[in-house]
């Protein structure tokens, strides 16, 4: 019995596909495979809306590697919304010696979880 890869999918004729994609949103970059669950900077999207990734830089289809220039041109990531939070707390502490000075300050960061579900032909 043949195993598949993660990231791999199988065709019409039964053939497997290894799908993998670096796609850049919020300013970072992702590497994502059909599947994968990511947590990007907040999108303005409702839980459950599909999200099309279009800064794909770059693309690989059944061990055939294409990379953007800096963008791949035609080339995109399909996603649903699953949820958008809040991040856990990150503390700053601020503390000088023999000053009296403690300044301590929490944030949250917002992110939005996302599922990929599909890396289309170009």
């Amino acid at each position: 019995m043949l195993r598949k890869r993660a990231g791999s999918h199988s065709d019409a004729g039964g053939k497997l596909i290894y799908m993998l994609a670096v796609i850049k949103t919020g300013g970072k970059q992702y590497l994502v495979k059909p599947g994968d669950k990511i947590k990007v900077e907040k999108l303005e999207k409702k839980e459950g809306e599909e999200i099309t990734f279009d800064e794909v830089l770059l693309l690989e289809r059944s061990k055939k590697l294409t990379i953007g220039t800096p963008m791949v041109k035609g080339a995109k990531v399909l996603a649903k919304v699953l949820e958008t939070k809040k991040g856990k707390k990150v503390i700053a502490f601020k503390y000088s010696p023999k000053k009296r000075y403690k300044l301590k300050k929490g944030h949250r960061q917002n992110y939005t979880l996302v599922e990929i579900k599909e890396i289309p032909e170009v």
